[in-house]
């Protein structure tokens, strides 16, 4: 995500239900997820954004080198690509998409550090 494409407006961002990537809704449309893009599949798939992003999220971070950074590792992040992340995002994925995810053998965690699961 290069600076030209950071919305002007930070009430159309969205972040993503797995990885807590934050992008407005048409980044996520025309590019998917960096991180999940091979098991969500938003690209080009509006319905897949909508389930699979949340406008309800807390705290933001920006991470320059994930493999490097102490809060990367504390928010579970240390291994995605750089960007902006959301602290705690409200909503879970679809139990489909749960179960797609339990079969390729990835265990989905809430982003959600209200919730208790």
């Amino acid at each position: 995500m290069s600076l030209e494409t950071i919305p002007k407006d930070l009430r159309n961002l969205r972040a993503c239900l797995l990885c807590s990537l934050i992008k407005s809704f048409d980044q996520f449309e025309y590019d998917g997820c960096e991180n999940c893009e091979e098991y969500l599949h938003m690209k080009k798939n509006r319905d897949a954004v909508y389930e699979c992003t949340s406008s309800s999220f807390d705290g933001m971070i920006a991470v320059m080198t994930p493999d490097d950074s102490w809060v990367s590792k504390w928010q579970r992040i240390s291994r995605f690509t750089r960007g902006v992340y959301a602290l705690s995002v409200t909503g879970r994925l679809p139990p489909g998409i749960v179960r797609e995810l339990k079969a390729k053998g990835i265990t989905y965690r809430s982003r959600d550090v209200c919730q208790k699961v």
